[in-house]
C-alpha cells in the first residue's frame, strides 16, 4: 500500500482574500492552483524550507479558470523550467489562454447589473496586472481522468461545475485528500455571499462530493465562512467537510427559494444597489456590497435568471 503523501498549504494574500495553493509532495510533485502573478515567487522559498525545489514540480493542477487561481500559472511554469504539465478543464481553458476571456465573462454575467461604466476596463486592468501570462495548457480534462504522480501515487479528476463551467476537484487516491478550489462556497468568502454561475450544476457538484468523492481532508480555495461568519481554515477534517457541504447545500436552497420568488414576480429595476434582485437581498438579509469584485451576488443571481429563462 502506498504511503500517504504530504500536502503543504502555500498561502498568499490578495486584497481582502487569502489565496490558497497546495504542494503535493509526490515523487512527481504537484502544485494545485497558482494564485496571482506574484504568488509563485513566494512559493520557491516556502518549498526550500521544506527541503524541496520549485524546479522539481512536475504538475500544475488548476481547479478552475478565475484569475486568482490561474494568474500565477505562467510564472510558475517558467520557474519549473517549463517542464511541469499544466492541467485544466477544457471548459475553463479559454481563461488560461486569454486575458480577454475574463473580460468576456464579466460582460456576460455580473457586468450586466453593476452600474460601473468602467467595469470592463477595470477587469481588463486586473487581468493585465495579476495574470502572469497567457498560455496553452498541457493537459485538458473533462472529469474521470487519472493523473500519475509517480511511485504509484495517482490523482483522480472529478468534474464539479457550477462555480465555473470547468470547475474540478482533484483527489489524491487512497487517502481522499481533495482539492476543490471554489466549488464549495459554504456562505461565501469575504463578500459574504456564495458565488456560482450555474445553480443546478453547483448543487449537483456538492452532492457528488458528499456522496461519491467523500473527502477525508478537504482543501478549500479561500477562507469560506460558516453561517455565523466564522471562516474555515485551509484544511477541513472529515467532520468539518460534512458540515461545509451540508451548509453549502442549505445556503443554496435558501438563495434558490428567494431567487425563484423574485423571478416569478418579475425582477424590477430600482435605485437599490441590488437591483433588479433587491427582493432577494431583503429576503436573505444580505447587506454586503454587491459591487465589490468578484460580485458573487450578481454572478449567482444571474445564474438563477438564466436557469429560469431555460425553464419557462
Amino acid at each position: 500500500m502506498t504511503q500517504d503523501v504530504a500536502v503543504h498549504p502555500l498561502v498568499s494574500p490578495w486584497g481582502r482574500f487569502g489565496l490558497y495553493s497546495f504542494f503535493v509532495d509526490a515523487p512527481e510533485p504537484a502544485i494545485v492552483d497558482t494564485g496571482i502573478a506574484s504568488s509563485p515567487a513566494a512559493m520557491a522559498p516556502a518549498l526550500q524550507a521544506l527541503g524541496r525545489r520549485i524546479e522539481d514540480v512536475r504538475w500544475i493542477l488548476l481547479t478552475h479558470g478565475h484569475i486568482d487561481h490561474v494568474g500565477g500559472a505562467f510564472a510558475l511554469w517558467n520557474l519549473t523550467g517549463r517542464r511541469a504539465r499544466v492541467v485544466i478543464h477544457e471548459a475553463d481553458a479559454p481563461m488560461l489562454r486569454s486575458r480577454a476571456a475574463h473580460v468576456a465573462e464579466y460582460r456576460a454575467g455580473r457586468g450586466r447589473y453593476l452600474r460601473d461604466p468602467q467595469g470592463a476596463a477595470r477587469v481588463a486592468a486586473a487581468a493585465d496586472a495579476v495574470i502572469s501570462g497567457e498560455m496553452e495548457p498541457t493537459v485538458l480534462v473533462r472529469g474521470g481522468e487519472i493523473l500519475p504522480l509517480g511511485g504509484g501515487v495517482t490523482v483522480s479528476v472529478h468534474a464539479v461545475p457550477g462555480h465555473t463551467p470547468g470547475s474540478v476537484a482533484y483527489a489524491v487516491d487512497g487517502q481522499r485528500s481533495v482539492f476543490t478550489g471554489d466549488a464549495v462556497q459554504v456562505h461565501g468568502a469575504a463578500n459574504g455571499f456564495p458565488g456560482y454561475t450555474d445553480p443546478a450544476a453547483y448543487r449537483a457538484g456538492l452532492t457528488r462530493l458528499r456522496d461519491e468523492v467523500r473527502p477525508r481532508t478537504l482543501y478549500l480555495g479561500h477562507p469560506y465562512r460558516r453561517a455565523d461568519g466564522r471562516p474555515y481554515g485551509v484544511a477541513l477534517d472529515e467532520a468539518q467537510t460534512r458540515e461545509a457541504l451540508t451548509q453549502s447545500l442549505d445556503a443554496e436552497r435558501r438563495v434558490a427559494a428567494a431567487a425563484c420568488a423574485c423571478l416569478a414576480a418579475g425582477p424590477a429595476e430600482s435605485d437599490s444597489p441590488y437591483s433588479p434582485f433587491a427582493p432577494v437581498a431583503d429576503a436573505l438579509g444580505y447587506t454586503g456590497d454587491p459591487a465589490l469584485e468578484p460580485s458573487p451576488f450578481f454572478t449567482t443571481l444571474h445564474g438563477y435568471r438564466a436557469q429560469h429563462h431555460r425553464t419557462v
